[in-house]
């Protein structure tokens, strides 16, 4: 068995876990920002306020090292919103470098990295409070649709945010995430929450 510090370090080489504890010579992650994941539903609020669900906000919260900061974009090919933390911030300089890389490796002269690093750079950073409230800018809610409220889908490095009439309107490989949305939102009119 490796010591904590030998596997702690190689796991936070691989990007998976954080500091490790020993209890009874065993280890184990402590905090680890492994993904967004699951799904939930919140309602609309006045003046563009939204609530940032508890486990989505747990994990926005880790992935920025503590910081209540929800980082928030347009997503490049569907018709909604996408949510991640502060360390995906890395994750996007080391994407554009890799599209840069490919895109000179196949002579590609269309790709522009000034436009591509606008794309994927160009998020609102949104503080939110302990509850997860926050308010979203009014030119976000109009690419996103949104208007009654956010359904949020995890996806491993982010997480979807989808205004339910777009999500409709999906195919149906999105059949799963579709479903999750109705039952959330008939829950939460019953007054059944998430």
């Amino acid at each position: 068995m490796a010591c904590p510090g030998e596997l702690s370090a190689s796991l936070a080489q691989a990007g998976r876990a954080g500091p490790l504890a020993g209890d009874r010579g065993d280890c184990r992650p402590v905090s680890a920002f492994l993904g967004y994941s699951g799904q939930a539903w919140s309602p609309a609020g006045d003046k563009g306020r939204f609530v940032l669900p508890p486990a989505f906000r747990k994990a926005v919260k880790e992935s920025s090292g503590g910081a209540r900061t929800l980082c928030l974009s347009a997503h490049a090919k569907y018709d909604c919103l996408m949510g991640f933390g502060l360390s995906r911030i890395e994750e996007l300089h080391s994407e554009l470098d890799d599209e840069a890389a490919a895109a000179r490796e196949m002579k590609n002269a269309d790709f522009d990295r000034d436009v591509r690093a606008a794309q994927l750079f160009g998020f609102e950073q949104l503080p939110f409070d302990d509850s997860g409230r926050f308010v979203m800018p009014e030119y976000l809610r109009d690419l996103g649709k949104v208007e009654d409220g956010l359904y949020f889908q995890g996806s491993g490095r982010f997480f979807f945010v989808w205004a339910p009439e777009q999500l409709k309107q999906m195919g149906p490989e999105w059949k799963s995430a579709q479903a999750a949305c109705a039952r959330l939102m008939a829950s939460a009119k019953k007054g059944g929450g998430e």
